[in-house]
């Protein structure tokens, strides 16, 4: 069950309404979420009670972005567990909401393994519940200190690969705290940036068709301070083409081990614009998003959603008419290609940052030491 909670975001930095948190009132264990479907128009809270619920939330894009989605996985077993729900029934169901993403069975994983570690121990299912959700409250805690040294690789890289500063940075859909512990992949980079004075702008594409960009980089980006401006995805070509783009940065759902990225879908069309142009095209995303089971960009299964999402527009607060319930914006009966990610090879992305450093050129064994070393790290 969801439940839904309107607070005003006047005068509030990005980071005052968490994305996420975890709550214990006297009636049980909650899960807290910040509806993104609603922002900018309102911030509007759900509260989570089992799995069933987050699987609609994450369906919905409720909450979104690949190091969250991880992070909230953790939670859904962690609140299945200590509501007394099948723990592997609903760890199935939440790591099979969104395939592309990445993170999200990773984060399902961390808190099912220390579920059965529990158990296997012979603790008790309480035990066995506090496992899981220390396991999430980990992850959690893991993602903050991850953004924080994308930050700083990202903003040493800018300032190698553009000596002059002034950066103009292009981005696409949303990377910021609304898709992480911290402070964001991608968005977090741009951050880092304008805090040293060195973003000279931010171009924030629109990100259709559910306007993540407008809706939420831009919302985030103006209660930063940040020098932002909004374009629709089909004028970045002009941008390029006056020479008013330094870099692009954009977020990851999940990297292949060739090094092929999955993004929002509009990314790749973004690097092959940046290669004609001879603009650094940079992918920002935690380790976890490092997939080795997935070879290359051919295996990395694409999300598929709904039709209506393209045929109808939908805004908080505006009366609907439309099957999917949206506005109508094209005739009853039309078909709609609506891929959520598309793939961006290797040979296009000049650089990957990580937590863990940054890959450049990116390849498979380059990804594969990075991987490598950073498992060294966790497990020491």
């Amino acid at each position: 069950m969801a439940d839904q909670h309107a607070h005003s975001g006047e005068d509030k930095r990005p980071t005052e309404t968490p994305a996420i948190r975890w709550e214990e009132p006297p009636e049980g264990p909650v899960l807290v979420l910040l509806d993104q479907t609603r922002l900018p128009a309102e911030e509007v809270e759900l509260v989570c009670t089992d799995a069933s619920a987050l699987v609609d939330a994450i369906q919905s894009l409720a909450v979104r972005g690949a190091p969250l989605l991880g992070i909230a996985g953790a939670y859904g077993v962690a609140l299945a567990a200590a509501r007394g729900y099948d723990v592997n029934e609903a760890a199935n169901v939440l790591a099979g909401a969104r395939p592309t993403a990445v993170n999200l069975a990773v984060g399902v994983r961390r808190a099912r393994a220390a579920h059965e570690a529990a158990l296997a121990r012979g603790g008790s299912i309480d035990q066995a519940a506090e496992a899981a959700l220390a396991a999430a409250r980990q992850l959690h805690e893991q993602d903050a200190e991850a953004s924080a040294r994308m930050a700083q690789h990202g903003l040493a890289l800018l300032d190698e690969l553009l000596p002059a500063g002034g950066h103009r940075i292009l981005t696409h859909c949303n990377t910021g705290a609304l898709v992480s512990g911290g402070e964001g992949t991608a968005f977090a980079v741009a951050l880092a940036a304008h805090r040293a004075g060195r973003l000279r702008r931010l171009w924030v594409d629109e990100t259709r068709p559910l306007l993540q960009g407008a809706r939420l980089t831009a919302y985030e980006a103006a209660r930063s301070g940040m020098a932002y401006t909004l374009l629709t995805d089909n004028a970045a070509g002009s941008l390029f083409a006056a020479g008013e783009v330094d870099a692009v940065l954009i977020g990851a759902d999940r990297i292949a081990a060739d090094g092929s990225v999955a993004n929002k879908v509009g990314s790749y069309p973004l690097a092959v614009l940046a290669r004609y142009h001879h603009v650094p095209f940079i992918v920002v995303a935690p380790v976890t998003t490092v997939d080795p089971d997935t070879p290359d960009g051919a295996s990395i299964e694409v999300e598929q959603r709904p039709g209506y999402e393209v045929t109808e527009i939908t805004a908080p607060q505006v009366p609907v008419t439309g099957a999917g319930g949206g506005i109508p914006v094209a005739p009853l009966g039309t078909q709609a290609y609506n891929p959520a990610f598309d793939v961006t090879p290797p040979e296009l992305v000049t650089a990957i940052v990580t937590e863990e450093g940054v890959v450049s050129p990116v390849t498979a064994e380059a990804l594969g030491e990075l991987c490598a070393r950073s498992r060294q790290v966790t497990i020491s």
